[in-house]
């Protein structure tokens, strides 16, 4: 006979498709099963349960998100009701590496394309400021 899941617990790759980290709940499956979606600083399988109070960390791509888990919701969830199941505890930092690499590649050039013009160092000009 197995375990009951206790009353306020969820699947790890449910919450994170509920409270929106991840596109499909398929993504978040693979995510965790790759080794990028850690609870509590320990490497999470999909089908751990989630807890209120604990925090997961999911790293996409170079971006490491980290969450607080404050309640498990029963479906997804609209991006206005996000604060009422989680708590965003990542880092200034990595949302400037984020911002930094978008920025990277608005401006890389197709390779052989040259120097940039006047006109085309004057639009890259502004949107740096």
């Amino acid at each position: 006979m197995s375990n009951p899941p206790a009353p306020n617990a969820a699947r790890l790759d449910k919450w994170l498709w509920a409270v929106r980290v991840f596109k499909t709940r398929a993504l978040a499956t693979d995510a965790c099963r790759a080794g990028s979606v850690a609870v509590n600083d320990l490497a999470a399988k999909p089908a751990r349960g989630v807890h209120e109070g604990e925090t997961v960390t999911v790293k996409q791509g170079l971006f490491t998100r980290t969450l607080r888990v404050v309640s498990v919701p029963r479906s997804r969830v609209g991006a206005k009701l996000l604060a009422e199941f989680c708590t965003d505890l990542t880092p200034p930092e990595e949302f400037e590496k984020l911002r930094e690499r978008s920025l990277h590649q608005v401006l890389a050039r197709e390779k052989g394309s040259g120097r940039p013009t006047k006109r085309e160092r004057r639009l890259m000009d502004r949107l740096l400021e």
